[in-house]
């Protein structure tokens, strides 16, 4: 198997309110929205995320578990400088997003904040300044 991710899917519980925060809110636009179902957004040339419904989803997955807290993983969005991740912080929030932890210089020399979206989902913005995080620009 090669090493590769083509779809990052979210399971959301509102599919209009997700659509509202990345498609109205962050301005990506989708290349395929299916009303109650599913919005697909291409975010790389070889990468798309899908926001699934939860209703939706429950009938492919089987039951949907949540619990309190943070999901247990983190989507990254990597920019070229920390003056860009401050910006899009700031354009997250004016999105609607939650703010759970703002940006802070990091131990191994980047620059690192994070929001989340409707359904809680941590998308980390960040300044990497080290040869894979440059990679990824």
């Amino acid at each position: 198997m090669d090493p590769r991710v083509s779809f990052i899917t979210l399971v959301v519980r509102d599919l209009d309110r997700s659509r509202d925060f990345y498609v109205r809110g962050l301005g990506w636009a989708p290349e395929l929205d299916v009303p109650n179902e599913v919005v697909m957004i291409r975010v790389g040339d070889k990468l798309v995320l899908s926001l699934w419904q939860e209703d939706a989803a429950v009938g492919e997955l089987g039951p949907i578990a949540r619990g309190d807290g943070a999901p247990p993983f983190t989507v990254a969005h990597n920019v070229s400088s920390p003056e860009d991740v401050d910006r899009v912080l700031a354009e997250a929030a004016a999105a609607g997003a939650a703010a759970p932890t703002g940006a802070i210089a990091r131990d191994w020399g980047g620059y690192t904040g994070y929001f989340a979206d409707p359904d809680g989902f941590r998308w980390e913005v960040a300044y990497n300044p080290g040869l894979i995080g440059q990679s990824v620009l």
